[in-house]
């Protein structure tokens, strides 16, 4: 596997799960989305939020060389004010910069080391690290959509009549 094959998973991977979040998006309601299932609990605003943070830093700054902007805090602080449409939009935005990115990273950049969090680490790490916490969290936001929608995503309907 070359460094191509990996930068080409991570984007797949990452649009994959965004389209799974997408979904999830649109079946809830703007409450919904801002509900917590308890006071440790992040609501799926929170997650989405922090996702685009999250991959923001990794890809766009880290990966990319953009001034790193963002405000974690406020990911997790957010208790609403945020339309669910306006979440869908943001998540769409941010994915086209994070391909962007990824598209362009030649082979030779991923052993380069960068900053992210106040850490120095490989560029492939940060693209492994950033994808692998996108699909940990895509997890949470279907598990919730299926609480609060007491209903299936469909997304494997493939499996539906197996043992």
């Amino acid at each position: 596997m070359t460094g191509k094959h990996v930068c080409e998973w991570a984007a797949a991977t990452l649009a994959e799960n965004a389209r799974k979040i997408d979904v999830c998006l649109a079946k809830l309601s703007n409450d919904q989305v801002w509900e917590r299932g308890s006071a440790d609990e992040n609501a799926i605003g929170n997650l989405v939020l922090h996702l685009c943070g999250n991959v923001t830093q990794y890809f766009v700054s880290g990966v990319g060389g953009a001034a790193d902007t963002r405000e974690r805090d406020g990911e997790f602080n957010a208790t609403g004010g945020v339309d669910v449409e306006v979440l869908r939009s943001l998540l769409a935005r941010t994915m086209a910069d994070v391909a962007g990115v990824l598209a362009a990273v030649a082979e030779e950049r991923l052993m380069v080391v960068i900053r992210v969090q106040n850490r120095d680490i490989t560029t492939i790490h940060a693209i492994l690290k950033s994808t692998e916490h996108f699909g940990m969290h895509t997890g949470q936001i279907i598990a919730a959509t299926k609480r609060l929608t007491q209903q299936p995503t469909g997304f494997f309907t493939h499996n539906r009549g197996r043992a």
